[in-house]
């Protein structure tokens, strides 16, 4: 069933849109809960909460691209639910680590400012982004959006850990030069 097909269940409220969509894209939301939370009980929830946010939010909207507007809600939902987990207590996982790789070019704050700032930030992001050959831009993408590991990314590339590595470092590079050039930081 194409995503156009299952966008029109939704809007037709049958329940048969949360088979199809679990039908074509469980794995997918899965892969990036878990990569997020490293917990299978925890995923498992994260992609039933995901079906049902795509539930209420359609209608009204009506999501372009499918995937990507799964992906997006999986990811959130996630973050969430790591971020109440570790508040409870301090744990490991690709999320903090991936964090932590890039605590240099982020800020913080919760004013009015930091959330101008972060605003701003995501402009300068996808800025960078636009500008990254797709190889470079994939990688980086893998690895603070979907919070793939860098062995992971090295597989699926077919590049040694070591290159993963130093494409991250370079593209982190280059990030918080721009974000310096521009005032951000």
């Amino acid at each position: 069933m194409d995503d156009n097909e299952i966008v029109a269940l939704y809007f037709d409220r049958s329940e048969t849109a949360i088979v199809e969509t679990d039908r074509k894209y469980g794995g997918y939301c899965y892969s990036i809960a878990y990569n997020i939370l490293t917990n299978r009980e925890d995923s498992e929830e994260s992609v039933s909460d995901t079906y049902l946010a795509a539930w209420n939010a359609m209608p009204p909207k009506r999501p372009s691209i499918l995937a990507t507007f799964l992906g997006k809600i999986t990811r959130h939902i996630s973050i969430d639910r790591w971020r109440a987990r570790t508040t409870a207590k301090r744990g490991g996982g690709e999320l903090s680590l991936a964090l932590e790789e890039l605590e240099e070019c982020i800020c913080g704050s919760n004013s009015v400012e930091g959330t101008y700032l972060r605003k701003e930030l995501v402009v300068a992001v996808n800025r960078l982004l636009d500008s990254l050959p797709e190889t470079e831009r994939s990688v980086f993408l893998c690895r603070y959006w979907y919070i793939d590991t860098v062995p992971d990314i090295a597989a699926h590339f077919g590049f040694t850990e070591s290159k993963v590595t130093s494409m991250l470092h370079r593209t982190r590079k280059k990030l918080r030069e721009q974000l310096e050039k521009e005032g951000l930081l």
